[in-house]
């Protein structure tokens, strides 16, 4: 098999926690042994768990020993490796989407790590040019392990650009959930995985952009009882007028700010931002929400379908259940 396929399959296991390992980017890594053989696919799942290098060693160890039993911090996870690998992946080779951390944040360097367990390749993506994290290469390189980049690495940058754009100020997407032949409206329409995922999103999020007509009508919460967060979103009315009824359940939910604006640009002074609606806020999106994830379901509905002209690239495709989900970016 080739490079490409292998990254390829650290590329499509990093997208399934897009957005939802803000403010860290997503990450994916594929180990195989010193003979070719696939230990592990992995990926970093949330901000301050493993990253996809120690998620992808702690894999591959353990299909190598079963009896193997790891802690479940990360620090304690890092260090149980180093006393307890034994040279069981000397010589492996690693495909990481982004060049391994070289600092000490909530976990240790992933390049030391794979220095101390005798990696004889790492193949990188895309390079990581953040001021604290960057230099991993240097570090595999100083211990003799081969360094290759550039592998994908246009897909790889896809892939992080979320990580860059709220890195660099805002990152703003638009939430859909859609049947098969495009209605949005008509009640529930995906199935409660797809919602689920939804409100980690809204968890996570500094702020959540909705049209005024689509709160007046549909009434909504917008809260994340379905994961039973603890947090839920700040919410951003996007309407020329401030009048709206108090008791719509949006304004009922505790610990929360809600803005009722007008100037849709006062949302870019937030970092990761979810717009949720319906065709009329589409229709009316500003240029700097750049992609959706659009949420569908296996079913026709008969209503009026979404009309609207819009150009998108398919990024990422993947089952949640019986829905099927997707980002895309936007073409303008």
């Amino acid at each position: 098999m080739s490079d490409e396929f292998y990254m390829s399959l650290a590329l499509n296991e990093a997208w399934k926690f897009q957005g939802l390992t803000y403010p860290n980017p997503a990450v994916g890594c594929v180990i195989l042994d010193k003979f070719g053989k696939i230990l592990s696919i992995a990926a970093h799942q949330k901000a301050g768990c493993g990253h996809a290098e120690l998620n992808g060693v702690a894999l591959a160890l353990k299909k190598i020993n079963p009896n193997l039993i790891f802690p479940k911090n990360p620090n304690e996870i890092y260090n149980f490796i180093l006393e307890n690998h034994n040279n069981l992946l000397k010589g492996s080779k690693a495909f990481v989407t982004l060049e391994p951390c070289s600092h000490i944040g909530k976990t240790p360097p992933c390049a030391k790590l794979l220095v101390a367990l005798k990696f004889s390749e790492v193949i990188i993506g895309y390079k990581d040019e953040n001021k604290i994290a960057k230099g991993g290469a240097e570090i595999l390189k100083r211990s003799n392990i081969c360094v290759k980049f550039g592998v994908l690495e246009d897909k790889c940058k896809e892939l992080i650009e979320p990580f860059l754009s709220w890195q660099n100020g805002n990152f703003s997407f638009l939430k859909l959930g859609a049947s098969l032949n495009g209605v949005l409206k008509g009640g529930v329409i995906t199935n409660l995985e797809s919602r689920q995922m939804t409100h980690k999103f809204r968890s996570l999020i500094d702020l959540l952009v909705i049209g005024g007509n689509t709160v007046r009508i549909d009434r909504p919460r917008l809260d994340t009882r379905l994961i039973n967060g603890t947090k839920n979103p700040d919410i951003f009315i996007y309407s020329k007028s401030k009048n709206f009824d108090k008791t719509i359940p949006l304004f009922e939910v505790r610990d929360r700010k809600i803005l009722i604006q007008s100037d849709i640009n006062l949302v870019k002074n937030y970092k990761f931002c979810m717009f949720e609606g319906g065709e009329n806020l589409i229709k009316n999106l500003p240029p700097f929400v750049t992609h959706i994830l659009i949420f569908f379901s296996e079913k026709f509905i008969n209503l009026e379908n979404l009309s609207i002209n819009l150009n998108l690239k398919l990024l990422f495709m993947d089952k949640i259940s019986d829905n099927f989900y997707g980002w895309f970016k936007i073409l303008r």
